[in-house]
């Protein structure tokens, strides 16, 4: 079992027969580039302790390259310090429907409703509670993991 499905299998609260399809989406959607970054590329990461190169790396692309790009959404959208905890070890801060659509923007709310089936503001009512939680297991080290710590987890 992968860091993905790991993490959905433990971030979907019980009995919720929307959370899991929903994670799901969403988690191809990271891994298909759909919130990879695309800004110019950086000059070199810097070896600060904290800093993640494989984070830092605007071209990096899959689980990666999606998740660096949806807390940069979230940063860019004024929830930065929000998603942060999700990252960091500790108590995740809530988001509000209306908070995580701003963040994500209207059409990746859209493309979610039409691959779930659900109304878009079921998407963001369901979303707003699953994905602190989703977050918190994709980095389960209290930052973004390395491509080579996500290939270990596939094995």
């Amino acid at each position: 079992m992968g860091l993905l499905d790991n993490a959905v299998n433990k971030s979907v609260p019980q009995g919720s027969s929307l959370a899991k399809p929903l994670l799901l989406a969403f988690g191809a959607l990271l891994a298909s580039g759909a919130l990879t970054r695309k800004q110019a590329p950086t000059p070199a990461p810097s070896s600060a302790p904290g800093t993640n190169p494989a984070a830092a790396d605007p071209q990096a692309g899959g689980l990666l390259g999606g998740l660096g790009g949806l807390l940069e959404k979230f940063q860019q959208s004024g929830h930065g310090d929000v998603a942060k905890s999700w990252v960091a070890s500790g108590p995740n801060q809530p988001i509000s429907p209306g908070q995580l659509s701003s963040a994500l923007g209207p059409s990746l709310i859209k493309t979610l409703a039409e691959k779930t089936g659900m109304s878009e503001q079921d998407v963001t009512a369901q979303l707003s509670n699953i994905l602190p939680a989703f977050v918190d297991k994709l980095t389960p080290q209290g930052r973004v993991p390395t491509h080579d710590e996500i290939a270990r987890s596939d094995a």
